[in-house]
């Protein structure tokens, strides 16, 4: 079975048309591909499969086997898929997703994609820790993320605290991705993920910088557009407007390698 891997800002997929239903046990094949030791390993599985309401449909899959609503960078990097293998002739897309139709333009390495906001951000959640407590943000970008503003980025012990607050009874029963950002200026600010389903740091994440840069927002401390600088050093733009009906995620997008998988 024919596969590219493809990174969007550090965050590595497998990507595979299944538009033929070539992987019909999909979380099995997830584990398998994503793993860094027995399989090609990444950060997820992106199946490019038919769509009835648009040019295609992405489905996400972590490494261990469950299945994401959305993912932004795994989104940029479906779309740079289906322009390089010539599945959509067009720059301008649309991708059905499980966070809903979704819009994307490709222009050489350079790829834009929609993202939206389900519900309502709360912004000033206390979150009781094992000791004290953490003041945190939540918003849906297409899936759940806990915003944390710091002042000491590098110093964040994020997989000793990620799991805790991914866990927590709080955001029971599916959890939550956890962020956090230090603002760098009025457009721009760096940020740190833990992803849940990936269970660890990732070196980016689409829908953590789009949710970092608009609680940054929210809390008077950005002005968009905001230019996030990911865990990998390479930076994404976001932009939205005040009533965050209007949101895009940009960067770059590299395509590593292709290969077959044997799944032997």
């Amino acid at each position: 079975m024919d596969f590219l891997k493809i990174t969007g800002s550090g965050n590595d997929f497998v990507v595979i048309d299944n538009r033929k239903n070539a992987v019909k046990k999909r979380k099995q094949a997830a584990v398998a591909l994503c793993g860094r030791k027995f399989g090609v390993g990444a950060d997820g599985l992106l199946l490019l499969e038919n769509s009835k309401k648009a040019d295609f449909r992405m489905r996400v899959f972590n490494p261990d086997g469950s299945e994401a609503e959305m993912c932004g960078n795994g989104l940029r990097c479906i779309l740079r898929f289906a322009a390089e293998c010539g599945i959509v002739r067009k720059n301008a897309m649309r991708v059905e997703t499980g966070a809903g139709v979704l819009e994307g333009a490709v222009k050489g390495r350079t790829v834009k994609a929609q993202l939206s906001v389900g519900g309502k951000p709360v912004t000033g959640l206390t979150i009781p820790l094992e000791s004290g407590e953490i003041t945190g943000h939540f918003i849906n970008t297409g899936v759940p993320h806990t915003v944390i503003v710091t002042d000491e980025l590098n110093g964040i012990r994020v997989n000793e605290l990620g799991p805790f607050i991914r866990n927590h009874r709080m955001f029971h029963p599916k959890g939550t991705n956890v962020d956090w950002i230090e603002v760098k200026g009025k457009h721009s600010i760096g940020i740190r993920t833990y992803e849940r389903g990936v269970e660890g740091e990732t070196l980016s994440c689409g829908t953590g910088s789009a949710a970092g840069a608009i609680i940054s927002f929210l809390l008077g401390k950005t002005v968009p557009p905001v230019k996030v600088t990911a865990r990998s050093g390479e930076i994404l733009t976001v932009y939205f407007d005040s009533s965050l009906s209007k949101i895009h995620l940009e960067g770059n997008i590299f395509i590593s390698f292709k290969g077959e998988w044997l799944g032997k």
